[in-house]
């Protein structure tokens, strides 16, 4: 692949080959990004190399797109870019050599790309065509004759790369070994690092910011679409990314409605209403989530006797779990409180935090018997349902398990919130 340095053509932008390929511009040079340590991408490398060697790989190709369940993947936690444009945009990773991140644009894109890029050998995909670039950069390393795996781009669905990019992989190393291997990651980003856990914080903070800024927005007048614009702007302004903002409202004196909607409408807030929502921010490719009900002044009086007597005190119980040692059956013998109480729930307690939501998942009736480990990151979600079935109220908050306890991050009052 030619490649064309600015100096050379920088009197011929035009030129859609030039452009597309372009070097060393020296555009953006004075953008400014937070990116983690040396120390840290070299923690990472080193630990996908062990994982490497252990499957006998000469060579990975990580994937990572804007799909909830991905959220970057593993492209994000090795290289600090977000992709946005593509299904996934992907780095190769040999054993014995330096990575290269295949971006899905060219341009003044890609001169963007490698300044937040912790790797420096950044390559457009040539309108899509990752498979032919990515072959050329193994037969570049001599690895057309090795054993190269790919691990699901989104490992919730276990969805791999597109049909076509696979076909122009097998066409242009056809004495490869090319292997769909199972998710690598999630046991690399179940335990977190000191500087992915201060990005957890930083998302944490987002959250409450996100949820506040709902808050003050509410009142009678208010749509559900104006309530995800105030979150989202908080969001945005404190420097982080949207990774899902579910909101949605009924009335508390005749409710139709136990969980928020990823698609907030049009509904005009009226007094006496509730607001179910849960928020979820990321900072870096890091996201918290958070999610408490919002009612609009004073609810009917069964609503506020549900929460205060229903919702928070069962969220509290199952919070008083999450320590090490503690293991995923004690969050749901916790989560007993609903039913034992004349209530039911939707089937989930808690789930994890990778980059997105991940493993483990605890559901009613369901909890293996994994421990809980300082350095996790554990959103604790009960969403407790009156036994009509017509109005329930998530209560979600994230949690970093420490070596003593936890420490919620989406920290603001764990109280009735009254707004308008």
């Amino acid at each position: 692949m030619r490649l064309a340095d600015f100096a050379d053509i920088s009197g011929s932008l035009d030129e859609k080959e030039n452009f597309a390929n372009l070097i060393n511009t020296g555009w953006h040079h004075d953008a400014v990004y937070e990116r983690f340590s040396d120390e840290e991408y070299e923690r990472r490398y080193h630990a996908l190399h062990e994982r490497m060697d252990s499957l006998g790989l000469d060579a990975l190709i990580v994937g990572g797109g804007p799909s909830h369940w991905s959220s970057g993947g593993g492209m994000l936690w090795l290289t600090g870019h977000y992709e946005w444009h593509a299904i996934a945009c992907y780095v190769l990773v040999p054993r014995h050599d330096d990575p290269v991140l295949v971006y899905s644009m060219g341009g003044s894109h890609i001169e963007s790309v490698r300044r937040v890029s912790w790797v420096k050998d950044v390559r457009p995909s040539r309108n899509g065509r990752f498979g032919r670039v990515l072959a050329e950069a193994i037969t570049e390393k001599g690895l057309e004759h090795g054993r190269i795996g790919h691990p699901p781009v989104d490992p919730r669905f276990i969805d791999y790369m597109p049909v076509n990019q696979y076909r122009d992989l097998q066409d242009s190393l056809p004495e490869a070994e090319l292997s769909l291997i199972d998710d690598v990651f999630h046991d690399l980003l179940v335990v977190k690092s000191d500087e992915e856990l201060d990005c957890v914080r930083k998302a944490g903070r987002l959250c409450v910011d996100a949820f506040e800024a709902m808050v003050e927005r509410a009142g009678p007048g208010t749509t559900e679409e104006q309530l995800r614009a105030a979150a989202a702007g908080a969001i945005f302004e404190g420097g982080g990314d949207i990774d899902f903002l579910i909101i949605a409202s009924t009335s508390t004196s005749d409710p139709h409605l136990i969980f928020g909607s990823p698609r907030p409408s049009g509904r005009v807030l009226d007094g006496g209403d509730v607001v179910l929502n849960e928020l979820a921010a990321g900072y870096r490719g890091y996201t918290a989530q958070i999610g408490m009900p919002i009612f609009i002044g004073e609810p009917e009086t069964s609503a506020r006797t549900f929460f205060e007597q229903i919702t928070l005190p069962g969220f509290l119980e199952m919070a008083e779990e999450l320590r090490p040692g503690k293991r995923l059956t004690d969050i749901e013998r916790a989560g007993r409180f609903f039913r034992d109480h004349g209530y039911q729930s939707r089937p989930i307690l808690l789930h994890g935090i990778d980059l997105v939501t991940a493993h483990p998942h605890v559901y009613v009736g369901e909890g293996d018997d994994e421990e809980i480990r300082p350095g996790q990151v554990l959103m604790l979600e009960p969403n407790p349902v009156r036994s009509d079935g017509n109005l329930g109220m998530f209560l979600g908050h994230t949690f970093i398990i420490t070596g003593d306890g936890n420490e919620r991050v989406t920290d603001c009052p764990l109280e009735m919130v009254i707004a308008g």
